[in-house]
């Protein structure tokens, strides 16, 4: 989540008029992540379900990375991941039945507000928890009829670092080469024969709600897609089982992330066995598109930029690990 959209307060709350959800009293950017611009807003008087009293949404417009052509696909999902009792956030419609406005020159939409807090220092029962929570998602995916490419495969990688090109090196010497390295890796050995569904694909501490050592919510669902349903897995243990650096990988987190998928969901033997490499593809995802990031990012932006390096940290311990350190024995 981010601003670059600027949008005055006065036009939020006409905007807020379309539906029951009473008056704006306060509207707040959101500065973390880099896809869109969000608010979290505070609104009194009667909400969508008729309850009175002060509440909570998040504003969310879509900015350019975001196809608006993909916003059904994803409302859908998210329909049908709640009606299978996961803890998402609903998209909501205003008095007419609209779920998809324009604000501020922007495809837009309000949505329910969670409670819960992002963790930033994992502990392992977290990351249990986390681990658990995706396999439900899993779980509760099965059936669901979109489908959606996803746009950073690996073609989309080697899009990336196309994009990228001589200024990886003006992030740190060598990390040109390092990319070209890798990617050819990943040409020979990325599986193409592990089961496919619907994925999450950017399930990052900050994209999950907790009290305590519960989930109370899977939010940002706008990474998701169709792809290797054990690569969404590989991206959360990328997320969660590392220093924010990446300089320190800590097993116990990444064993209580493979004990908590196991219990709800768990991986096939070939899926287990592709895992390293599945691995190797999420640490260069994230380098690649943070890369893209910390060269494009305006100025002005109202985002908060994410180092590149640590993903290439990820990359590097990945590429040497033993696999049975990486979920536990």
């Amino acid at each position: 989540m981010a601003v670059y959209t600027h949008v005055p307060a006065e036009e939020i709350d006409a905007f807020l008029t379309r539906y029951d959800a009473g008056r704006l009293v306060s509207a707040k950017g959101i500065a973390e992540g880099v896809e869109n611009s969000n608010y979290l807003l505070e609104t009194t008087g009667a909400d969508g379900a008729g309850q009175s009293g002060s509440h909570r949404y998040i504003l969310t417009l879509y900015e350019k990375r975001v196809d608006e052509a993909d916003l059904p696909f994803f409302m859908d999902l998210l329909d049908h991941l709640g009606a299978r009792g996961c803890l998402v956030p609903r998209f909501i419609a205003d008095r007419e039945g609209n779920r998809l406005q324009q604000l501020g020159g922007r495809p837009a939409c309000l949505i329910e507000f969670l409670t819960g807090i992002s963790v930033t220092e994992p502990t392992p029962d977290q990351a249990r928890a986390a681990g658990a929570a995706l396999g439900e998602l899993h779980k509760a995916a099965e059936g669901f009829a979109g489908k959606r490419r996803n746009a950073l495969d690996l073609a989309g990688w080697h899009d990336l670092a196309a994009k990228c090109g001589d200024d990886f090196d003006v992030i740190a010497p060598g990390l040109k080469a390092r990319v070209a390295q890798e990617l050819s890796y990943l040409d020979v050995h990325w599986p193409g024969d592990l089961a496919r569904s619907v994925i999450h694909a950017d399930l990052f501490p900050d994209n999950v709600l907790m009290l305590g050592d519960a989930v109370t919510g899977l939010i940002d669902f706008y990474f998701s897609c169709t792809d290797i349903r054990a690569y969404d897995l590989a991206v959360t243990h990328s997320a969660w089982c590392f220093s924010n650096d990446g300089a320190t990988f800590f097993a116990d987190r990444a064993a209580a992330m493979g004990a908590g998928y196991a219990a709800t969901h768990g991986l096939t033997d070939a899926e287990r066995a592709a895992f390293p490499i599945l691995c190797r593809g999420a640490a260069l995802r994230f380098l690649l598109t943070r890369a893209y990031d910390w060269i494009n990012t305006p100025a002005d932006a109202l985002v908060t930029r994410k180092d590149p390096l640590a993903f290439q940290r990820r990359l590097d311990f990945y590429a040497s690990a033993d696999p049975a350190v990486l979920l536990g024995a």
